[in-house]
């Protein structure tokens, strides 16, 4: 094994998978997408020299060396977050407000807010989930101290700290997609997902309607998981029961956009700056991993 080669975030995909018994789960957890938690898998595979999984099994299932492999990889991921967690200054106490729309509360932020409560035990996080404009508001005027939203069009300032590929799902027993007009569940007038959604289907002139409208990502899955609609999410909110539509299908491919990280002029404690430093750190290094 080329030791050198071997990265930390192949290990923590490879015991998450056998966890959770599902690579869609730990795209999830972790943040990432399903195709980036496959390659690593496969690179892991590769730095190993031998086959970890039992390909001909249809479940997760490790070979005898995967077995040994996922032994190591526990004991090295415990000792990595221990590290951090010593290195994170723990003394360090505090209350703060972080503001994320519901997506990224559920799909980008769990791993890595997991891992900043053990690195600083006594900051307290309060989370407010709401969409991106108004949560750019909230942090400019000092009620919420960190915030990470979605790019806007008129949005200035803030930090890149990653992408979001934007993609069509519909639940995979669905036939919504294939209805005229194709019937749309969207985000409120003014978003960003919603505008590409339908600057997308203009463009092929393709027709559509609004099937269902919510400020929440729920409410957008449980329309397409009933199979009254198609929607417009993030591909890391690509869950079981739910397929990814293509242009074959006539569903056109859709942009990136960039998840911002802002901190309010007014948010100056220790513990602000804890939580601002350590998102912005953790989220490029979470998608700077998509390219592997």
């Amino acid at each position: 094994m080329n030791l050198v080669s071997l990265d930390i975030r192949m290990l923590r995909s490879l015991v998450s998978v056998i966890e959770t018994g599902s690579i869609t789960e730990t795209a999830r957890r972790l943040g990432r997408t399903q195709p980036a938690i496959t390659l690593q898998l496969k690179r892991l595979e590769e730095l190993a020299g031998k086959p970890l999984f039992d390909h001909e099994n249809r479940r997760m299932a490790l070979t005898g060396d995967g077995d040994t492999v996922l032994t190591y990889a526990k004991s090295i991921l415990r000792l990595h977050d221990e590290l951090l967690s010593q290195l994170a200054s723990p003394s360090i106490e505090g209350h703060v407000t972080l503001g994320t729309p519901d997506l990224y509360a559920a799909f980008l932020l769990p791993s890595i807010l997991s891992v900043f409560r053990r690195a600083f035990p006594r900051i307290q996080v309060e989370l407010n989930c709401s969409l991106s404009t108004p949560l750019v508001g909230l942090v400019r005027r000092g009620e919420i101290d960190v915030a990470l939203v979605t790019r806007m069009n008129d949005f200035t300032g803030g930090q890149v700290v990653g992408q979001e590929q934007l993609i069509w799902m519909v639940g995979d027993k669905s036939s919504a997609h294939l209805e005229t007009p194709a019937p749309l569940a969207l985000l409120p007038e003014g978003n960003i997902y919603r505008d590409h959604a339908i600057a997308a289907l203009e463009r092929i002139r393709r027709r559509w309607r609004i099937a269902c409208q919510s400020e929440s990502v729920g409410g957008l899955q449980a329309a397409a998981f009933a199979g009254m609609a198609v929607t417009v999410l993030g591909r890391s909110a690509l869950v079981a029961n739910m397929r990814e539509l293509t242009p074959e299908e006539g569903f056109p491919a859709l942009p990136k956009v960039d998840l911002l990280l802002y901190r309010s002029h007014a948010a100056t404690s220790k513990a602000a700056h804890a939580l601002h430093d350590y998102l912005a750190h953790y989220l490029a290094f979470a998608h700077a991993g998509e390219s592997v």
